[in-house]
């Protein structure tokens, strides 16, 4: 795994080459550009146009500062884009449904059935025809483009159903208006629009609703920051203007606004919205924090560390875009069957058709009403929908909770793991050395806590891991005065009025101080660096300190082997090391002095063996195994989240969230599942039905409401996508 400034080919470059290959739309805001200049100053921009076009390398650095202007319009395109869509469908719905009114009491077969025959006159069919030759043409609209879409790419779907079958009602009844033998369909096909229109309504906002925490990710950050200037002056200026290395004020309550390191003070910091931790983090000088994030109580002083693209924010919303546009191999089978179900819905409706003229002897109206009713009962709108919306909910839901999907089809295959083997170092352990053990040979003089304060106070003025190690252990210190360091031995300083010095093992056999503890044999056994704290001449006390295992792993590591899931380990350290993490942590194998390029021979070893496998790893030496893996899992490590070689990225650097994309996983395998069957399920149940296969028995689907019970299933399809949320992961 290779972070983003560790690794050329990034989503930088990735962004860059979008840049100068962009989108239709955004070509067209250029041009639009382009031509407001050329009306402000004609001459003078129209030599440059025509320059542009002779020579586009030399203003390729113009190009992609046009495009970084309109970067922000460009995030949003699709958004706006889908909002229109959702917009014009409730906008074409509500007009076609005021002039379905009268179009609904002019029907002859309503008259009849409500008694209305005084709304009846001289002429009224021809008013019939010009109201739903309205609808038709307003309403049916989007029916129209869809199916001239569809058929350029060759791949006929529900919007070539729709339209077919409108088209027909349409010019059918139109003819009977005009001479043609048998009865109208106008009202079929006005509530046939309306019902698809509405569907088409309902599907938009399932869809937006969908990706709506992806939208709130992309509007987290402030519009101003309080940038400090040289002399410590404060302003105010917009978020474009910040630059890298500038130093920014955050106030109590206010965003952070932008990645950075603390320069000053300490603060809780709430980054709920970005990594799905619920409690406010404590951040101090020298830590990093987000953009985006909630400053608490304290006011602290940042320095601006990414900007733009580089960003935390940026580049989560760039992998779950990337995660939403992944193939699926779920999503290619229902896309096959979508493609059938077209074809069998055309060749149902003209075999109908066929049937009920030429065998069974009805009349055109009656065998054309069958027709349309099975082509738009059999629409795969359901099926269309099955995937997509599943998986929009499940990247929403998995984004929320700091975990990214990068690759649907490795996420799929997650159900299918036999093993997770992890790395050790920042991915089972912190990484770091942190306090194991603190044992008080003086107990009525000196506890635990004393000896470790005791300690941590004297450290503190040293810049040694072990120093550092000691230090975070505790919340506070004593003044300290004469402080010396004293190389290979340790170190010495007053605290209070005892003299207090913390040393090495060396020190201790050196000066034959006496050191006697039972306590003190076990942990000697173990792989772990150990201090004495000698008090005023005598130990008293020894603090025990070792690579900290993360307090999460055994619980995920016992979570997934309760599914049945082998743990193991890779680490380049020692026998003794990975023998004692993988004692404590209970797996079920592990491999020590592996080096990082052997690290994916390992991989492939476990894989011989008939294992499907997911390696996880923190993204620093791990690339080779991560791609080796059926599935690569990186620890995100703090805000560089685009890791190119994995197939998901746990923002949280936590490795329970493997027992939470597991449950996510089958989840949504199963939602999928659910879907597909219901779509194909229903149409096999439509089918005969619309065709008239009980008609001898008295029940006939008209038009209309096969489209109820096409969209009926349309909505029950998106509805089951949404459970996802609660679903118990």
């Amino acid at each position: 795994m290779i972070s983003l400034k560790d690794h050329e080919d990034s989503p930088e470059k990735t962004l860059q080459e979008k840049n100068h290959h962009p989108k239709e739309e955004n070509n067209h805001s250029i041009e639009h550009e382009h031509r407001k200049h050329l009306e402000q100053d004609h001459s003078k921009h129209e030599e440059y146009t025509e320059h542009l076009k002779q020579n586009h390398t030399e203003h390729e650095e113009h190009v992609e500062h046009e495009h970084k202007e309109h970067l922000e319009h460009d995030e949003h395109t699709e958004h706006n884009h889908h909002q229109a869509m959702m917009a014009d469908f409730k906008k074409r719905f509500i007009v076609s449904l005021i002039i379905t009114v009268p179009v609904f009491f002019l029907s002859e077969m309503v008259q009849e059935l409500l008694g209305l025959h005084f709304l009846s006159f001289q002429g009224d069919i021809y008013i019939l025809f010009l109201l739903s030759s309205f609808v038709f043409f307003y309403g049916g609209y989007p029916f129209f483009t869809g199916l001239v879409s569809e058929l350029k790419v060759r791949q006929p779907g529900m919007m070539t159903l729709v339209a077919v079958a409108i088209t027909t009602a349409y010019i059918y009844s139109a003819g009977v208006t005009f001479g043609l033998m048998g009865m109208t369909f106008y009202l079929e096909l006005v509530t046939l629009i309306d019902i698809m229109l509405l569907g088409h309504w309902i599907e938009m906002r399932s869809v937006m609703g969908a990706s709506r925490a992806l939208q709130e990710l992309a509007t987290l950050l402030p519009k101003k920051a309080h940038r400090i200037g040289g002399e410590g002056e404060v302003e105010d200026v917009p978020l474009e203007n910040l630059q890298v290395d500038d130093l920014v004020l955050v106030k109590p309550g206010e965003k952070v606004p932008a990645d950075g390191i603390i320069k000053e003070s300490q603060s809780y910091i709430n980054e709920s919205l970005l990594t799905g931790e619920s409690e406010p983090i404590l951040r101090s000088a020298g830590e990093e924090v987000i953009g985006g994030s909630i400053n608490g109580e304290s006011s602290i002083k940042v320095m601006v560390e990414k900007i733009g693209e580089d960003s935390f924010i940026s580049q989560v919303v760039s992998l779950v875009e990337e995660a939403q546009e992944s193939k699926s191999h779920t999503q290619d089978l229902a896309n096959r069957a979508a493609f059938w179900l077209t074809i069998i819905a055309l060749s149902g409706g003209l075999i109908t058709l066929l049937v009920w003229l030429g065998m069974l002897g009805q009349d055109l109206s009656f065998a054309l009403e069958r027709a349309v009713t099975v082509m738009v009962t059999t629409c795969p709108h359901a099926l269309g929908l099955a995937i997509p919306l599943v998986v929009a909910v499940s990247t929403a839901i998995s984004a929320k909770n700091g975990v990214l999907i990068r690759d649907r089809q490795s996420f799929e295959n997650m159900k299918n793991i036999h093993a997770v083997i992890f790395d050790k170092t920042g991915t089972l352990t912190e990484g770091k050395f942190g306090v194991t053990d603190v044992i008080s040979f003086k107990k009525d003089d000196f506890s635990g806590e004393e000896i470790l304060k005791y300690a941590a106070s004297v450290e503190k003025e040293s810049e040694h891991p072990v120093a550092q190690g000691i230090l975070k252990s505790v919340q506070e210190t004593y003044p300290i005065k004469d402080f010396h360091s004293r190389p290979g031995e340790g170190v010495q300083a007053l605290v209070g009025d005892h003299e207090v010095k913390v040393v090495s093992p060396a020190y201790i056999e050196t000066n034959n101080l006496e050191v006697t503890s039972s306590e003190l044999v076990d942990i000697q056994k173990q792989p772990k660096t150990l201090v004495y704290v000698v008090i005023d001449g005598e130990v008293a006390g020894a603090i025990a300190l070792a690579d900290v295992i993360r307090p999460e792993s055994k619980d995920a590591i016992l979570k997934l082997q309760r599914q049945g899931i082998q743990c193991m380990m890779l680490t380049g350290d020692n026998e003794d090391v990975a023998r004692w993490v993988a004692e404590e942590l209970g797996l079920d194998e592990y491999f020590s002095r592996v080096l990082p390029q052997e690290k994916a021979l390992k991989v492939r070893e476990v894989q011989e063996n008939g294992y499907k496998v997911a390696m996880v790893g923190d993204g620093v030496n791990d690339a080779p195994a991560l791609t080796q893996a059926d599935v690569g899992i990186a620890i995100g490590a703090g805000t560089d989240v685009a890791m190119e070689s994995a197939d998901v990225v746990l923002v949280k650097s936590n490795p329970a969230d493997m027992v939470t994309i597991l449950g996510l996983t089958k989840a949504t395998y199963s939602k999928m599942w659910q879907n597909l069957l219901w779509a194909t399920g229903y149409n096999a149940f439509a089918i005969p039905l619309a065709a008239g296969l009980l008609y001898s028995w008295g029940i006939l689907l008209s038009p209309a409401m096969g489209a109820v019970l096409m969209s009926l299933s349309t909505v029950i399809v998106a509805f089951n996508a949404q459970l996802l949320r609660i679903n118990k992961i």
